[in-house]
């Protein structure tokens, strides 16, 4: 699953980030507010973790074109404004949750669980294609009923492609998906995680569309 990081704070920034990757979640970490809601507005997230004070554009005016495009993303707003008016006004503009700084890790991380577990209540968590099923609450790959051990990014990369069955991803949309915004990518990475997939599940899972890209067809 993806989330992405609001936060201009580079050494908070940067803890969050290792923090919540460890829980088996896509990060992306993103320092401005201009840049966040081009991500926002363009990509989809499982979870925004949004701080209010950004440069270029605040966290308020971000949560609202969220509301406003009617994206039903959850969000969970990290900041220091801790007087109950700020409280209010995140939450009355759409927020779902609410993290005054400073924070333990671990409250962060029990938060985030449970917004992702509301959000996959509404949606079935369970995808299935003949032998193959993937959990995305719990991150969990099954072939023939017996547990696969996938990678954090194979997995995501397998997620990305069964969540739109018959849709052909560009290696470029298959690299943002899974390295995200901030992070070089060896020219040859998706190939090298298809193969992995293909050789862990089984080879007509994944299929290549000469020159424009891969897709799964269930």
């Amino acid at each position: 699953m993806r989330v992405v990081l609001i936060e201009d704070d580079r050494l908070l920034g940067s803890g969050i980030k290792k923090a919540v990757s460890r829980e088996g979640l896509q990060v992306d970490w993103i320092q401005d507010g201009k840049e966040a809601w081009q991500a926002i507005s363009t990509t989809e997230f499982d979870l925004v973790i949004l701080d209010l004070t950004l440069p270029r554009l605040d966290g308020i005016s971000i949560l609202k074109n969220i509301r406003r495009e009617n994206m039903d993303v959850p969000v969970l707003i990290l900041t220091a404004r801790d007087t109950t008016e700020d409280k209010v006004a995140g939450l009355d503009n759409g927020a779902d949750d609410y993290l005054i700084k400073p924070f333990e890790l671990a409250e962060l991380k029990a938060r985030i669980r449970a917004l992702l577990r509301r959000n996959s209540s509404t949606n079935s968590s369970i995808i299935e294609f003949e032998r193959l099923s993937i959990d995305t609450a719990s991150c969990e790959v099954k072939l023939d009923g017996e547990t696969v051990e996938l990678s954090r990014r194979e997995f995501t990369l397998l997620y990305t492609l069964m969540a739109r069955p018959g849709q052909i991803f560009s290696k470029a949309k298959l690299e943002d998906a899974i390295y995200g915004w901030d992070l070089d990518v060896e020219s040859n990475s998706i190939e090298v995680h298809i193969h992995h997939l293909r050789k862990k599940l089984y080879p007509a899972l994944i299929k290549n569309t000469r020159g424009l890209g891969y897709k799964v067809e269930l």
